[in-house]
């Protein structure tokens, strides 16, 4: 995803100059970064690309293997905006405690993390920021501002899901926005421009047909998600035709058993199997009792969670996590 970025940072880095690389490249710095947190945006990544040096070469070579590795591996950023703040903060509240030692040197750093927590850093990191520089796995803003001083975000060097809604439903849109907000990759699919348009789904890759007939030139990733959210059900045996051709991951549709059975029998005329037709999660979403448009909404994210969770975690390993929450 970010190989040719991180290979032209390494180049400058190598000839002693400053990576040219601007917000579009690095997304944690973008300029609405800063209505949630008001020390990142673009100038801080100026600050932040000032400051690397070729000592930094080896992090940005590490986050090039992943990358071709397609790890599940994370740039991190230490940016400091308050220095005698960071270097006097003590540890606060329950939980472990790291010592009087502040956050170390003071200074800014870029640092690489797996999810098996290798780190890789030109910079010695203190005890307290080796816990927050492991929190970089666990999302952006993960404890990003537990300690005064400085903050932390990262940026996600392997795939994402991409997760197609098929309909530019009502219900799509906010499915559309939770998605996106929890790290889907999100396409929206429909003929109908009134519905697929850029004041409905500001965020998202939106796939415009000029009939559903069209769908059939469309390719997906394997492994992608496909939600089936048609408006009125009216084309959901199209939708859930394409996304069984796609080898999807994921494939789950909204309706209920006789409007599921409708086209349950449109989709076996097409030639759709019944192993195909089990595949289908039906009804989407897990079952909490929701029952409005955000409920389903939620209800429908949170199963995506779950199955990205265990796509990309082996029991064992989700055991384990289970063991270290207490759980």
């Amino acid at each position: 995803m970010y190989r040719e970025v991180v290979s032209k940072i390494i180049k400058a880095l190598e000839m002693g100059e400053i990576p040219e690389v601007s917000p579009d490249d690095f997304r944690c710095f973008a300029e609405e970064g800063l209505k949630t947190n008001p020390h990142l945006g673009p100038d801080a990544l100026k600050w932040m690309l000032a400051s690397w040096t070729s000592d930094d070469i080896p992090t940005f070579q590490r986050a090039l293997e992943a990358i071709d590795k397609n790890e599940m591996a994370w740039l991190g950023f230490k940016i400091v905006y308050d220095e005698p703040a960071a270097l006097s903060n003590t540890d606060f509240g329950p939980g472990k405690k790291f010592g009087d030692v502040g956050s170390a040197d003071v200074q800014d750093a870029v640092f690489f993390c797996n999810d098996k927590k290798e780190i890789v850093s030109a910079r010695q990191p203190s005890p307290r920021d080796i816990f927050q520089m492991k929190d970089v796995t666990r999302g952006p803003g993960m404890h990003a501002d537990q300690f005064p001083g400085l903050t932390w975000t990262s940026l996600a060097l392997f795939e994402s899901p991409a997760v197609w809604l098929l309909g530019a439903s009502d219900l799509s849109v906010e499915v559309a926005a939770l998605a996106e907000h929890v790290g889907f990759d999100v396409f929206v699919v429909d003929e109908d421009v009134a519905f697929l348009n850029p004041e409905r789904f500001p965020g998202a890759t939106r796939v415009l047909l000029e009939n559903w007939d069209d769908i059939a030139e469309i390719r997906a990733r394997r492994g992608d998600y496909a939600c089936v959210l048609t408006n009125g059900h009216v084309r959901d045996a199209e939708a859930c035709l394409w996304a069984s051709q796609q080898n999807m991951h994921y494939i789950g549709m909204l309706g209920s058993d006789g409007k599921n059975q409708d086209v349950a029998a449109k989709c076996f005329e097409a030639g759709m199997g019944e192993e195909q037709w089990r595949a289908i999660k039906r009804p989407i979403g897990l079952d909490f009792g929701a029952k409005t448009t955000a409920e389903l909404a939620i209800a429908i994210v949170g199963e995506l969670i779950d199955v990205r969770y265990k796509q990309r975690y082996s029991e064992e390993e989700r055991a384990q996590h289970r063991a270290n929450l207490g759980c």
